[in-house]
């Protein structure tokens, strides 16, 4: 069926088809540019946590920064952000992390609306190919003055490959655009729960620090002299 159909023709008699394809090459474009982007930015965190726990228990807290600045997941640009405000208040580490997490979240979300917009936008697209298809099937029926099925075939065929057309693009952009969210909201959720594990950690050892007891400081009376109860 679609080896029969003459695209170029249809290309130059249809505006809608010009529209639909270049549709789907921004979606086929911004989805290898996502694609990319995540694997890009799937670094192994769970060893690099490990570390970063063991710097954080060890007093090192600078340490621990440095081994987060390594990684390319969001993890690591938030868990620098919490270990180097560790001095300030809970509200304020808190404040600042939300922030960085935001920060990611549109680095993340980043050309994203695009594949939602064309999984949107596509079957309306289409809808108007049909409505072009069957106007131009009425068209010739009006200039030939018949109404047989050789003056309506090209309208018709027109019409429903561009409803085809535009599913075809809708489809994929949706089903990438869901995928793309989950794989977000994952590694969001993955990295403010590690974030939050360091900030315990390291207040857990500053609590115990400031626990701790003190030695005793003893008072000697110089030698020589009697020691005065009070």
């Amino acid at each position: 069926m679609f080896q029969d159909f003459d695209w170029i023709q249809a290309m130059r008699t249809s505006p809608v088809m010009v529209i639909i394809l270049g549709c789907s090459v921004l979606m086929v474009a911004f989805a290898l540019e996502r694609f990319l982007y995540f694997q890009r930015r799937r670094d192994p965190i769970l060893p690099l946590m490990k570390a970063a726990l063991n710097s954080v228990r060890e007093g090192d807290v600078r340490g621990a920064a440095r081994e987060m600045s390594r990684s390319r997941h969001p993890l690591g640009a938030v868990a620098v952000e919490v270990l180097q405000n560790v001095h300030l208040r809970a509200e304020v580490i808190e404040e600042k992390m939300q922030m960085a997490l935001s920060e990611q979240r549109l680095l993340l979300e980043r050309n994203l609306g695009v594949l939602g917009t064309l999984g949107n936008t596509a079957p309306l697209i289409g809808l108007l190919g049909t409505v072009w298809g069957i106007m131009r099937a009425f068209h010739d029926m009006a200039s030939t003055g018949s109404a047989g099925p050789s003056v309506v075939a090209a309208g018709v065929a027109e019409a429903l490959f561009t409803t085809a057309s535009g599913l075809l693009v809708a489809v994929p952009a949706v089903l990438l655009f869901n995928h793309f969210s989950r794989r977000i909201t994952v590694m969001l959720t993955v990295t403010e729960n590690h974030a939050r594990t360091l900030r315990l950690a390291v207040e857990s050892v500053y609590q115990n620090q400031s626990a701790a007891p003190q030695p005793a400081v003893k008072s000697q009376a110089p030698a020589g002299e009697p020691v005065h109860a009070r």
